[in-house]
Parts: structure tokens; sequence; C-alpha cells
């Protein structure tokens, strides 16, 4: 798939990019968890998320964080890559103007990052929020949530634990007009180690509903 480089906020972010061949392909933007602690465009949870997309016609955009691969730029907290998260969704909006629906996809870190990015840009239609770190981060910005989504976490997850995640999830279903759904994998841990498949069947399985659901609206 090709790699593709664009302007940032702090310069040039490399990301990689697949093109569907089809007009009005619906498009997304897949975020990678935190820069300090190893987290590249290339994550397998991230990757999985990009081939999900990819293999229901979507085109899609991932890439590398300010300061991470060949990204310009440092680490700056989530205020700038909430900034390159913007950059590359202006882009890959350019890239498909014609585009049907806009979806945004995050783990982790990445996950926090795609529920700011979700609240500033009214055209995303959908979520889907893996192992979002509600013990970390403060999420409380979700004041509505303006979309639905799905919300998936491991049982077994120590670095965002099931509890906080559950507290998130019970808050946001509280709200009016948006369903939230949440699906928990048995035994995974907060990487998904050996429940890839169950990640990618859970997340798919969404994603085929919901574009079930737009196609039965057209």
């Amino acid at each position: 798939m090709p790699e593709v480089i664009f302007n940032g906020p702090a310069g040039r972010i490399e990301g990689r990019y697949h093109h569907s061949r089809k007009s009005n392909s619906p498009i997304a933007l897949v975020l990678h968890p935190h820069p300090q602690f190893g987290g590249t465009m290339n994550n397998p949870v991230t990757y999985t998320l990009f081939q999900g997309f990819v293999n229901r016609g979507f085109s899609v955009l991932r890439f590398n964080f300010r300061g991470v691969g060949r990204s310009q730029g440092a680490f700056d907290s989530g205020i700038g890559e909430l900034s390159d998260a913007a950059s590359a969704l202006d882009w890959l909006q350019a890239q498909n103007a014609d585009a049907s629906q806009c979806w945004i996809a995050g783990f982790s870190f990445g996950a926090w990052i795609a529920m700011q990015v979700l609240m500033r840009r009214p055209e995303i239609e959908g979520f889907i929020s893996v192992a979002p770190p509600a013990n970390m981060y403060d999420f409380t910005f979700l004041a509505p949530c303006p979309s639905s989504g799905l919300i998936v976490n491991g049982s077994a997850d120590q670095v965002a634990p099931a509890a906080d995640v559950q507290k998130l999830v019970d808050r946001l279903k509280t709200q009016k007009g948006i369903v939230i759904e949440h699906s928990t994998i048995d035994g995974a841990n907060h990487f998904f180690d050996q429940h890839l498949e169950p990640l990618a069947a859970v997340s798919g399985a969404y994603l085929d509903k919901r574009l079930a659901a737009y196609a039965a609206r057209d």
C-alpha cells in the first residue's frame, strides 16, 4: 500500500494510504497508540483496524504522529497530535471529495485523540474506539458524544482496566440520539496479543451492520 507524505502543523507527516477504486467510497482515519511507548502506525491493533476498513471498501489512512518514524516534530502531550489528526483528516477528505461516509478509529492514546477529533468534526458518522484509556485521560469532553460507535476492550487489560472502560461506556449510553455498542474480548490484554482475530471479527461485524443500515437508508 502506498506511502504518502503530507504537510502537518509540525512539518511532514508520514502515512500509509489505501484508495478505494469505487466512487463515493466511505473514508476512515485510524490513529495509533502512544508515541512515547512505542506506538506507531504499524502497531498490530492499528493495522488490524486499518485492514478491516480496507476489506469493506473504504479509502483508509493511517499515519505516524509527529516525532514518530519519518513524521517531523516532537511529542506534544496530545495537543499537537490532535492537530496532526485534523490535518490527516483534511488530507484524506481532499483525496475523496465525494466520500459517502466518514469514520474514525483509534487504539489506546489514539482512541483518546480520535474521540476529540469526533467532537470537532460533525461529518464523522461513526467510530471504533479500542482500549480507550479512561483511567489516564479525561473523556468528559464527550458531552454529548455526537456519533454512534463501538468501544472494544480486553478483559485482561491492565493498562486501561475494563472497569474504567465500563464507566465510560455507561456514561455515554445515557445520551439520547446515539447508540454506543460495547464489546469486551475475554482474555485479551491491552495489546490484544493472541486476540487480534477476535478484535477483527468484532469490529468487522459492527462495520458490516452499520454499512448495511446506511445502504438500507439510501
